[in-house]
């Protein structure tokens, strides 16, 4: 998947004829800042579709152990339940009696060690008691035990999605939904359903949205069907459907901050600032510490040319979330957009320590310091951040312009022919080579691509046409 990019513009970095190479290199779009900005806080708001797999009832999130019922559900007559130690531990637990249901557990399973139910049980009293790990490592002997046992699946695939590990998550979850819990349980088939349907939604929008028709034909709509609904047509790009789904849940529930978010992110794209802008003001006042929303709104004032309080917005942000890479992130690049990347290059120096593996990151602070002329620190940010993601094709150009800006011709060829390899050849992909086998003295190249770049430039790029023509005639003087 493409990373975002960074919200620094590289058209100020040169202030000689060199800038013909970054503009026609980079094809920037009207307000680039603001559009990287929107594609970031899109990203935090995302992640708060996972508030669902981290809640603290944790008790709550998992199937109860088979034959029981929550406290609150008619208890089943007694002779349905087992006269067993396992099913007292069991009654227990719907009752929230751990302490007495894992004194019950225990001796069970030494004596049963094999046990999956009990293995699940125990798994879950630890889930309940917010003991991760052990929870982790019961709900896999379970699973051990009983590879088709529905309720060790879900709970581990939650489990798993709490801790953000989402491709083992999903990897439950898809065995999950194949399963049949026992006694039979279409409610927490529904919730299997409905939590691959979350995993799937942004990666694979279509299998999503069946997951989420499958969790409908098990049992009634609930409450952030409605939500999931608008993300999986967001991801689907069904804008049209994702709008009206937002709009509706926002009728119903005025004061989601996650539907504010998710209709903004729309509104942002159609350009419709003045809409989006009092709805993101209504939801901070209530929600003020929203980083989402937040983010959001800085990007729609810098869309409105209010760069200041744009930048004051993420500067109280950062404050709230010292540590968060997105955002500080922004905040570099919101000063480098203003003129002064030198404030932004030590939080991100500070995130990058954080966070060395964090291509994002490692790129942002490159063009902080390409826009600073660090051209050397910004050439071994890029290849760092290459080195982690060699087959971004966006890097390469970085990396290829950062060589021209230190006139290291060499390295500029060699990245474009790494580039070439994940993209094709555009104008300032040509003009790059040419000017670096220019002066490379190497002449028939350069006029190879001096040539290509006047093809395809289509009067785009005036300043260098002119630059490219006329070091066309000086390469190739016509004979008397």
């Amino acid at each position: 998947m493409k990373r975002n990019r960074s919200l620094a513009s590289h058209q100020s970095v040169i202030l000689s004829e060199q800038s013909v190479i970054l503009s026609a290199a980079k094809d920037p779009h009207f307000l680039r800042f603001a559009a990287t900005l929107g594609k970031a806080a899109l990203t935090i708001a995302s992640l708060s579709i996972f508030a669902s797999f981290s809640a603290p009832a944790r008790a709550q999130q998992a199937p109860l152990p088979p034959g029981t019922s929550a406290p609150d559900t008619p208890a089943k007559p007694a002779q349905d339940a087992a006269p067993t130690p396992l099913a007292d531990a069991e009654g227990n637990i719907a009752l929230q009696n751990y302490t007495k249901a894992r004194s019950l557990l225990l001796p069970w399973l030494s004596a049963h060690p094999d046990d999956p139910r009990a293995l699940f049980d125990l798994g879950y009293l630890e889930d309940a008691e917010n003991h991760p790990d052990a929870a982790l490592a019961d709900y896999k002997k379970s699973i051990d035990a009983d590879p088709k046992r529905f309720e060790s699946r879900l709970s581990l695939g939650l489990l798993l999605a709490r801790q953000g590990h989402l491709q083992d998550a999903q990897e439950q979850l898809t065995i999950a939904v194949t399963l049949t819990p026992d006694p039979p349980n279409p409610t927490a088939q529904a919730q299997a359903y409905r939590a691959l349907a979350r995993l799937e939604r942004t990666t694979d929008p279509a299998s999503a949205k069946e997951h989420l028709l499958d969790a409908l034909r098990l049992g009634p709509e609930q409450p952030d069907d409605l939500l999931l609904t608008a993300e999986i047509a967001t991801a689907n790009e069904d804008d049209e459907t994702a709008e009206a789904a937002y709009r509706q849940l926002l009728t119903r529930q005025p004061e989601s901050s996650e539907a504010t978010a998710g209709l903004v992110h729309l509104l942002l794209k159609e350009k419709k600032y003045s809409e989006a802008e009092p709805l993101l003001r209504t939801a901070i006042a209530r929600d003020p510490e929203n980083p989402a929303l937040n983010s959001q709104l800085a990007s729609t004032l810098t869309y409105e040319g209010k760069k200041d309080e744009a930048l004051a917005i993420l500067e109280r942000l950062h404050a709230l979330k010292p540590d968060d890479p997105l955002i500080g992130g922004m905040l570099a690049d919101a000063y480098t957009q203003n003129g002064n990347p030198e404030k932004g290059e030590p939080i991100l120096a500070d995130l990058v320590k954080k966070y060395p593996q964090n291509a994002d990151l490692l790129d942002s602070r490159a063009e902080n310091l390409l826009q600073q002329h660090r051209y050397p620190e910004a050439i071994a940010a890029f290849q760092a951040a290459i080195k982690l993601s060699p087959e971004n094709p966006e890097d390469w150009m970085d990396l290829a312009i950062a060589a021209s800006m230190d006139k290291q011709y060499p390295l500029v060829v060699q990245s474009l022919s790494m580039r070439a390899k994940f993209a094709d050849e555009n104008a300032g992909s040509n003009f790059l080579r040419a000017t670096a086998y220019d002066n490379l003295h190497q002449k028939k190249e350069a006029v190879e691509y001096y040539k290509k770049f006047l093809a395809v430039s289509a009067g785009k790029f005036p300043d260098q046409e002119w630059e490219a023509q006329h070091r066309l005639i000086a390469l190739e003087p016509k004979s008397n």
